[in-house]
């Protein structure tokens, strides 16, 4: 197979550092920013068989794994893949793992990847025809959650806008079961003016709100390109951000609920658009 395969038997060898101390706030490797501003190494981890599968699929391309021998056997052909020749693959068994990673994991293997230069907001959404647009999402496993609902259910792209959790922190992955390292996604760097670029793009931005004066979202789901726009848990979407999209549509609610967790609320948007 392509990958090099390599014995680890000693927890502090220099080799695994980049899947050291993964619940560590101070050196945690997937943190851009480490706590009072250093610089941290912003690695991409992907945790269990499945994941580290749709790393090998991504354009974030690993540079290294760490597993127990039972998942590199079940990872076997996806090692064969020609973007993973020469990536060294850091077998040790699960106690040693457990000393490197700072606790057991369950699911025994872990990729690892540098962040890839981020995609522009045009690049996203030029052939999209649903993408959805977070304002204040901060999180991780709502992100995750949204991530994972859009690949399944025919979403495009993701677009973050003010005040979102970093997609790649390792939870978010997690969650998404991969799916944030597959589906596209990009900042808006002007926000809410982005909002106004979607919309000269073509875009139908819906604000999902629990206004009971808005339309319902059956109503807001049928232009050729729809961006469902989510706010965070509690607060929602700002009334700038609102009065920056076309419409505003509410999921119809029973038994005095106002409202929906983001991630739900935002695959119900989803599932409304695929089935027309």
């Amino acid at each position: 197979m392509p990958v090099d395969v390599i014995d680890i038997a000693d927890p502090d060898d220099p080799r695994v550092d980049d899947f050291r101390d993964l619940n560590s706030v101070d050196r945690r490797p997937d943190l851009p920013v480490l706590p009072g501003g250093r610089p941290g190494r912003g690695l991409v981890v992907a945790e269990g068989v499945l994941v580290v599968q749709r790393m090998i699929a991504s354009r974030f391309a690993p540079h290294a794994f760490l597993g127990v021998e039972k998942r590199r056997a079940e990872l076997a052909d996806d090692l064969t893949d020609a973007s993973v020749d020469g990536v060294p693959f850091y077998r040790a068994s699960a106690e040693v793992m457990a000393d490197i990673v700072g606790f057991h994991l369950n699911r025994g293997v872990l990729g690892v990847a540098r962040r890839p230069e981020r995609l522009s907001l045009d690049a996203v959404v030029a052939d999209a025809r649903t993408i959805a647009v977070l304002e204040g999402v901060n999180d991780h496993e709502n992100i995750g959650s949204i991530f994972r609902n859009a690949a399944g259910l025919g979403v495009d792209a993701v677009v973050f806008g003010r005040g979102c959790a970093d997609p790649l922190y390792r939870r978010a992955v997690r969650v998404s079961m991969g799916h944030a390292l597959l589906v596209p996604f990009a900042p808006a760097d002007d926000w809410p003016g982005d909002l106004h670029a979607l919309r000269d793009n073509g875009f139908t931005v819906v604000s999902l709100t629990p206004d009971p004066d808005a339309v319902a979202l059956a109503d807001a789901v049928d232009a050729d390109r729809v961006a469902f726009m989510v706010g965070a848990e509690g607060p929602g979407l700002s009334e700038t951000a609102m009065r920056a999209g076309d419409v505003r549509a509410r999921i119809p609610m029973a038994r005095g609920t106002d409202s929906l967790n983001v991630a739900t609320a935002a695959a119900i948007a989803f599932y409304a658009r695929a089935a027309r």
